[in-house]
């Protein structure tokens, strides 16, 4: 055990002893029979008086966790019935139904009754939530996704986080995805790449064929108008607005973002801002793409056989679950080299945690096979580890026959930093082709908006 610093409060490294110790008993990393270190050792490790750590001793003595017996030492005694600790878990709200979490924690206590979940709603839109949330010790655990990740990253926070052991039963590329500085700082725990979802019966009824891996943008385009019926359903509906979505047409250009010898992103007169330039066009030729949508429309149009062609996630295929819908998945359409965008969540343990064993012991069970399995099999999300997520048996919902495509579809998985921009950037992009898209910027207003902007530091 490491000695504590002398900087903080000889108050601050008691209460620390103490809740450490407490842990450790409620967990059973400290078992009932086993005997405590002696005092002077405790007092060394945590640079405090023996009669401090006496006084935190009899602290638990008091709550029955262990006895004094003279002469012989310290013994862990137990926990009384009703003794636990609190873990507290944001979580992204939208996870209720795409990896069933309650479900999941209830499990978890059931298992461990010496620890209790207490989940908090956050925003998965806001890193700086999130980081108020670390920083001030509200949160044990917390969900974040790549971009969250990446904008910690920036920010510099890494050190907020607990390095986690690597798990070799999750997918390497989803691991990587959550490393910083030679160290897993994240533990993925679901994921998705961007996939099509459509309607089998409107195919049918207009005797075409169903989308395969073969379609590009074009197709998509032709098919689309094919399909849609004038005042009664869309060919094709997504929101090509969302940071989640447009990158994917970069992405598929092989373009990346370009910078001046200062670090200033660079997009006047770039092969990306002909990308940049394509994308509107195409966007544009999509007929009756509409805008303003919320979370989960695309997948409500489908269900209710007004689009016949959305773009997804796996994640928002749970919008579907126990719909009446004769639907099925294809890969995204593409330009000549097939390319889909990777949507990763994983948890992050709080490094300055104060019960940090069942903190850890919870992102282990979430990410676990039992609780993997029980993602795959009760809703459409993919779950991060691999024997999960490739499970073949008696499936006990509708599953769409293509469902595992997404296995072959990994080569071509990218993410939005393979652009060569980082998450604020992205965020800042976003807004200003929001506006150049919509018809209400012109190209050199937005080169001029995104090059002004400041260079910033990253670690």
């Amino acid at each position: 055990m490491e000695k504590r610093t002398t900087r903080s409060s000889s108050r601050t490294r008691l209460s620390e002893l103490v809740s450490t110790l407490r842990e450790d008993i409620l967990t059973g990393k400290r078992p009932v029979g086993d005997y405590l270190p002696s005092e002077k050792t405790f007092a060394t490790d945590y640079n405090l008086s023996n009669q401090s750590v006496r006084k935190g001793l009899d602290i638990l003595v008091a709550e029955g966790l262990i006895e004094k017996i003279p002469r012989v030492g310290t013994k862990v005694v137990g926990a009384s019935e009703g003794a636990f600790v609190t873990v507290k878990l944001g979580f992204h709200s939208s996870v209720t139904n795409e990896a069933d979490i309650h479900r999941l924690l209830a499990t978890f206590q059931k298992e461990n009754p010496h620890i209790r979940v207490q989940a908090v709603p956050t925003s998965s839109t806001k890193y700086s939530y999130i980081s108020e949330y670390l920083s001030s010790g509200i949160l044990d655990v917390v969900m974040m996704n790549f971009t969250n990740f990446q904008e910690c990253v920036e920010a510099g926070d890494t050190g907020m986080l607990e390095p986690l052991e690597r798990n070799k039963e999750i997918y390497a590329f989803l691991s990587d995805g959550f490393a910083a500085e030679g160290k897993q700082l994240v533990q993925p725990f679901i994921f998705s790449p961007l996939i099509l979802c459509y309607n089998r019966e409107h195919f049918r009824e207009a005797d075409l064929p169903e989308p395969d891996s073969s379609w590009q943008w074009k197709d998509l385009i032709d098919y689309s108008s094919k399909l849609a019926i004038p005042g009664e359903r869309l060919g094709f509906h997504c929101d090509l607005y969302s940071s989640n979505r447009w990158p994917l047409l970069l992405l598929q250009t092989g373009k990346k973002f370009e910078r001046y010898e200062d670090g200033r992103l660079k997009l006047e007169g770039t092969a990306m801002m002909d990308a940049l330039r394509y994308c509107g066009e195409m966007r544009h030729s999509i007929p009756s793409l509409l805008e303003g949508v919320t979370t989960g429309e695309s997948e409500l149009l489908l269900a209710k056989g007004k689009a016949s062609i959305i773009m997804t996630s796996y994640f928002y295929l749970n919008y579907l679950l126990g719909e009446r819908l004769s639907f099925d998945i294809a890969p995204v359409p593409h330009l000549g080299t097939p390319i889909t965008m990777l949507l990763n969540t994983g948890l992050a343990v709080n490094r300055q945690s104060q019960v940090k064993d069942a903190a850890v012991k919870l992102v282990e069970f979430l990410t676990g096979y039992q609780a993997q399995l029980f993602v795959r099999q009760h809703t459409y999300t993919l779950p991060a580890r691999k024997a999960a997520a490739e499970w073949v048996g008696d499936e006990k919902r509708y599953r769409p026959s293509r469902f595992s495509l997404f296995r072959e579809t990994i080569p071509g998985f990218r993410y939005f930093t393979d652009l060569a921009i980082g998450a604020s950037e992205l965020a800042d992009i976003n807004q200003e082709l929001k506006m150049y898209w919509a018809g209400l910027e012109t190209e050199e207003a937005l080169c001029a908006q995104i090059e002004k902007r400041p260079v910033v530091e990253t670690m």
